[in-house]
């Protein structure tokens, strides 16, 4: 009898393949939870940043930094852009040239297994996990993706949808 067949890497295989610091801000890829519900979220949010080389974007909320400490297991910080209006800065970001994409159900939304691999600088907008984005910020979107779902449920959490967006605008799904 041999051995098994899948061989599980360890903790020190995946220290010589990863980055041994953060890297700095690429503003390559930003996720946007503007208009967060619960806060846990976005520390587990901040995570999947790391894991693709992201950027998190969030709102000067007074419970905001807490959250993202309590959810974030990194041991280095994480890049983290403070939003004050989010509005101004979502017209801001598209007046840089940012592709910006809604994480949203809508008509002519591009389903999540054909959205492409981000090839500008490109911003997700995840909107309120009961709400959705905010009708006034539905003009600044350049393009909607829809995750879609077979269950009962509306919506996936913050966290989730925000985590498989990433991975595909990063090209790893």
């Amino acid at each position: 009898m041999s051995g098994p067949a899948v061989r599980v890497r360890t903790r020190k295989d995946l220290r010589g393949e990863r980055r041994r610091r953060p890297p700095r801000c690429l503003d390559h890829l930003t996720v946007a939870p503007l208009w967060p519900l619960h806060g846990v979220n976005l520390g587990t949010l901040l995570r999947t940043c790391d894991a693709v080389g992201a950027c998190l974007a969030v709102p000067r909320l007074p419970w905001v930094p807490e959250a993202l400490e309590r959810g974030n297991t990194l041991r280095r910080p994480a890049c983290v852009h403070w939003v004050g209006n989010a509005l101004r800065w979502l017209e801001r970001r598209r007046e840089a040239g940012h592709h910006v994409v809604g994480v949203e159900l809508a008509e002519e939304a591009v389903r999540l297994a054909d959205l492409p691999m981000a090839r500008r600088p490109t911003i997700a907008v995840l909107g309120h996990e009961r709400e959705g984005i905010p009708p006034e910020a539905l003009d600044l979107l350049d393009a909607v993706v829809e995750i879609p779902m077979i269950g009962t449920g509306a919506s996936l959490n913050v966290a989730v949808a925000g985590s498989l967006v990433l991975y595909k605008l990063a090209g790893f799904a």
